[in-house]
């Protein structure tokens, strides 16, 4: 795979995947009664990967920046341990939805990565389909990492998050996750009806242009879950900081991984958990 610059991602017009459609408001737009109104609603469409032409999940996504989500799903579910092990990723385009074609050494496929999955991965659910309880809860990745990052960095990238949501800005409906310098300069965004899928298309934008994720941090648009945890851990992010504070697991998993987790408080405090 060819990496790119973050410098050279979303040159030109971001896909906005959002469909006009019209309904009834209150009030109007003159201020009276009901009134018509236009607004804007995400697209969500099932996204198959395959690996080597074996089908192993269909999650319900936003269709945009397949080929960033298909590199970070297959990094932060611990598929591949390496971006150059995926030899080619092709999408196809079909009635059903998209089915994205992974073309990967059988040798450097992780054991046991390609676990069955028996029904489709939700776009609120990072996963639906597992068969055991062992795979649901796998325990994260330890991280190595002194990265020093101050709370006002951290609340700094959630003030400029809005303006790295184009999509979000059409439809109101969709998740965002940046991807920032210690400073809490965003580099990188991308936006995903999922949370989870949003964090998955950051981490493949990322990688895929050569840049090590745990030289940063990652601000969400969503609550802090375990899954998310579990991702930003098996690609060395050491610090995920969101909207709402982690649930007791995702805590539980970030202080086993060394993985600070943060979140905003009153205002535009912030809280990095210890």
């Amino acid at each position: 795979m060819t990496a790119m610059t973050l410098g050279s991602l979303r040159s030109g017009t971001p896909d906005l995947c959002s469909i006009a459609v019209t309904g009834t408001g209150f009030p109007a737009a003159d201020g009276g009664g009901d009134g018509d109104v236009t607004w804007r609603i995400p697209e969500e469409v099932a996204i198959a990967f395959e690996y080597n032409g074996r089908s192993h999940a269909v999650m319900m996504a936003t269709p945009a920046d397949l080929e960033d989500f298909a590199l970070g799903f297959s990094l932060a579910e611990e598929i591949v341990g390496e971006a150059s092990d995926i030899e080619r990723i092709v999408v196809q385009e079909t009635p059903l939805g998209r089915v994205v074609n992974l073309t990967v050494d059988p040798l450097r496929l992780l054991r046991g990565s390609l676990r069955s999955r028996s029904m489709e991965g939700r776009s609120g659910c990072g996963l639906c389909g597992v068969d055991s309880l062992v795979h649901a809860v796998r325990e994260p990745r330890r991280i190595a990492s002194t990265l020093a990052v101050e709370p006002a960095a951290v609340a700094a990238a959630f003030a400029a998050l809005p303006d790295h949501q184009p999509m979000n800005r059409a439809n109101r409906s969709v998740h965002g996750a940046a991807w920032c310098e210690p400073d809490g300069t965003i580099r990188v965004a991308r936006e995903d009806v999922g949370r989870h899928n949003a964090l998955d298309k950051l981490i493949g934008a990322v990688v895929g242009a050569g840049v090590d994720p745990a030289r940063g941090f990652v601000v969400m648009t969503s609550r802090c879950s375990f899954e998310l945890v579990q991702k930003s851990a098996a690609v060395g992010i050491p610090l995920l900081a969101t909207i709402s504070a982690p649930t007791t697991l995702a805590l539980e998993l970030a202080r086993n991984a060394g993985l600070t987790l943060g979140a905003l408080s009153r205002g535009d405090g912030v809280v990095l958990f210890r």
